[in-house]
């Protein structure tokens, strides 16, 4: 039988998820290794944040295959990356209240990526719990 929870919740969930990973991937791989025109639209990045969002990607895609499939060690994964880009965002203000010159866009991008993946695990623990 299927779990009309899981159809109903989890596999769009999975498909923002993947969409959310794609999206990062092609901006964050636009910035690291694309033209030097990209680079500089990017603005004054802080050096590690592409970095992490790069290969955040990949586990983004990862906790969207598992939530389609829906498995719970990807809700543990969607709450790895909450926090891992929590903890990023504050390195990254530590690095700013230092001086380092950054690109004021980027305090946004990671509280958005950041409650994206909070919102993803929080919803994915309901539905199981449900």
């Amino acid at each position: 039988m299927v779990d009309t929870r899981h159809v109903r919740f989890g596999r769009p969930l999975a498909v923002f998820a993947g969409l959310f990973g794609a999206a990062t991937l092609f901006a964050g791989g636009s910035v690291l290794f694309g033209p030097a025109s990209a680079r500089e639209a990017a603005g004054d990045i802080v050096a590690f944040v592409p970095w992490f969002n790069f290969l955040a990607g990949f586990a983004y895609l990862a906790a969207a295959v598992g939530l389609w499939r829906g498995a719970r060690w990807a809700i543990g994964l969607a709450w790895a990356i909450a926090a891992a880009t929590a903890l990023v965002a504050l390195a990254f203000a530590f690095v700013v209240l230092r001086g380092t010159p950054f690109e004021p866009r980027t305090v946004g991008a990671l509280a958005l990526r950041t409650g994206v993946w909070a919102g993803i695990a929080l919803i994915a623990s309901w539905r199981k719990r449900a």
